[in-house]
C-alpha cells in the first residue's frame, strides 16, 4: 500500500514538473528586445499568480513602481516601491543578469530566498510591458506574470491582453488582480 502512494504522488510530482518545464519553455521574450527602451519607471498595475503568498495577499496589494535601470553590462537594477497604508514605502532591489536571449533575465532573490526566471514577453516600450517570472524555492516553481504600464492607468484591452496571457501560461482566473491606483513612495 505505501508503495503504490509513493510511486503515485512521485508520478504526480514528474507530471507537474513537466508542465512547469512545458510551460517555461514556451513563454519566449519579445523579438528585438530593447534595454534602453525599458529604461525608467512603470507602474505595476496587475499581477497574476497561483502562488499561495499572492492568494493570501492579493486583495490588500496595491500599485506600486518599478523602475529599471541598465548597467554597463547590460544587466538590470531592479527597484520596487510600495506605499504603505501607514504612509511607510515597502521597498526591495535585484540585479536581474542578463542571459544568452535578448529580455531574458536571471536573478536570485535574498529576501524571499527563491531564484527567479525574467521574460520580457510583449512590450510597447511608451505604454505597458509583459513579465513573466518562474519563481523556484526549494526545487518548487511558482509563476508569477506582471503588467508594467507607463502610467497609472491600463485599458481595457491592455488589461484583457494580461488576463489572455496569465490564463495561456496556467494562471487561474480568480489569481489574476489589478490593482487600485496608489500614492507614490517619495525618492529614498
Amino acid at each position: 500500500m505505501q508503495g503504490g502512494t509513493m510511486r503515485n504522488t512521485l508520478l504526480n510530482m514528474l507530471a507537474t514538473l513537466m508542465w512547469v518545464l512545458t510551460a517555461c519553455a514556451e513563454v519566449v521574450p519579445v523579438q528585438n528586445f530593447d534595454l534602453e527602451k525599458m529604461t525608467g519607471k512603470w507602474f505595476t498595475a496587475g499581477f497574476a499568480s497561483n502562488a499561495q503568498w499572492f492568494v493570501n495577499h492579493k486583495a490588500s496589494m496595491k500599485m506600486g513602481t518599478a523602475t529599471l535601470t541598465p548597467t554597463e553590462g547590460g544587466d538590470i537594477d531592479l527597484s520596487y516601491t510600495t506605499l504603505n497604508a501607514d504612509g511607510s514605502c515597502w521597498r526591495m532591489t535585484h540585479l536581474a543578469k542578463k542571459t544568452d536571449t535578448p529580455g531574458r533575465f536571471t536573478f536570485h532573490s535574498q529576501v524571499w530566498n527563491n531564484d527567479n526566471d525574467m521574460r520580457i514577453v510583449d512590450a510597447v516600450y511608451d505604454e505597458y510591458a509583459l513579465v513573466h517570472t518562474v519563481k523556484t524555492k526549494e526545487g518548487v516553481s511558482q509563476v508569477l506574470n506582471k503588467l508594467y504600464t507607463r502610467s497609472p492607468e491600463a485599458s481595457d484591452d491592455l488589461k484583457q491582453k494580461f488576463t489572455q496571457f496569465s490564463l495561456d501560461t496556467g494562471i487561474l482566473s480568480d489569481n489574476i488582480a489589478f490593482f487600485p491606483r496608489n500614492a507614490e513612495c517619495p525618492e529614498a
